[in-house]
């Protein structure tokens, strides 16, 4: 029996407790804050100084695409379609030419600019689509509410929804471009977008593909620097967002909290280990939930009742794309991880 016991906490216990990040090698020093995975070989992110990453090996290798004319953009969001297509989102003020969408539908060798504008104020945020067709993209309020834009043709051209149909922002209320989940989409739908900025974190829902939209406060703290930064459903009933305040990142913050409505209510739960700001998080197949930031990740195997670090990241992770049981994470200076469980 002594033996046995020896035997099980040498093998199996180190598996139990212990989980980290495996690096990969992107071959950039650009930064990151967009990554999509079409499944466990297939992924798409979106980088500074207009870089694109790509592959189709889980990770093993990825090619460096450099669209052409975006050298001084931003890709804070990108949502891959398939193998060979992906939609990239600049991020940046619209006046100085950086509110732009790019698609390309041969796996990076070439990109179409596919929609621009110079509206000021206008700065957009992320990307989230239902399907290979319909799709919306968020950005900062404009005349007090959110900036939308709705494609049903996988991205070659997108129109302004009314903005009629939406509550009204609070003062200074806005979506922070951090890790391109603080717009998310579940079922054929569904879609929600968390805020931060005003006096108070809010979330937004729709369950008619932007039609129609209610608002709901949250217990998330915030204020200019703070509020949501990411969100995940499982299902259309339950739902997590996480995170924190850009200018005190390792700052202990109560940087979870769920839903079991569907967002109409949300409840306060218990902050990630480590602490400080999380940007993105996912819940995985075998229900493990995982969230990163640039404070540190952690996992938790109980639905965020309790949380362990993850180890094995060197700099900061700002977003998170998973399939199954596997995810990668990708952040500053170019490092991207890997994670299965």
């Amino acid at each position: 029996m002594f033996l046995r016991t020896i035997i099980f906490f040498t093998f199996f216990l180190p598996t139990l407790l212990v989980a980290q990040w495996v690096p990969q090698i992107s071959h950039t020093e650009a930064h990151f804050r967009a990554i999509s995975a079409i499944n466990e070989k297939t992924i798409w992110a979106g980088g500074s100084k207009g870089t694109v990453l790509r592959t189709t090996t889980g990770g093993k290798n990825w090619a460096v695409l450099q669209v052409p004319g975006a050298e001084k953009l931003d890709f804070r969001g990108i949502k891959g379609l398939d193998e060979k297509t992906a939609v990239a989102v600049s991020a940046g003020l619209a006046e100085e030419g950086q509110a732009r969408i790019y698609r390309t539908d041969d796996a990076g060798k070439t990109w179409t600019q596919v929609w621009q504008t110079d509206q000021k104020g206008v700065f957009l945020d992320g990307i989230a689509f239902w399907d290979k067709k319909n799709g919306l993209i968020f950005g900062d309020p404009i005349d007090g509410h959110l900036y939308l834009l709705k494609t049903t043709d996988g991205g070659k051209t997108w129109e302004r929804l009314s903005p009629a149909t939406l509550p009204a922002n609070l003062p200074n209320e806005a979506s922070f471009a951090a890790s391109n989940s603080t717009m998310v989409m579940q079922g054929t739908k569904n879609v929600w977008v968390g805020t931060g900025g005003a006096d108070r974190a809010r979330v937004f829902r729709s369950s008619d593909r932007g039609a129609t939209w209610q608002v709901t406060d949250t217990p998330m703290k915030a204020n200019a620097s703070s509020g949501i930064f990411g969100l995940h459903f499982w299902d259309v009933n339950n739902g997590i967002a996480v995170g924190g305040d850009y200018k005190a990142e390792k700052q202990v913050f109560e940087n979870v909290i769920i839903t079991k409505d569907g967002g109409k209510t949300w409840q306060k739960s218990t902050p990630t280990t480590p602490d400080g700001l999380k940007e993105a998080v996912y819940k995985l197949k075998n229900g493990t939930l995982v969230a990163v930031g640039p404070a540190g990740s952690g996992w938790s195997k109980d639905n965020g009742k309790t949380w362990q670090a993850l180890t094995g990241a060197s700099n900061g992770l700002h977003a998170l794309t998973c399939v199954g049981n596997t995810c990668w994470a990708i952040g500053s200076k170019g490092q991207i991880v890997r994670l299965s469980n």
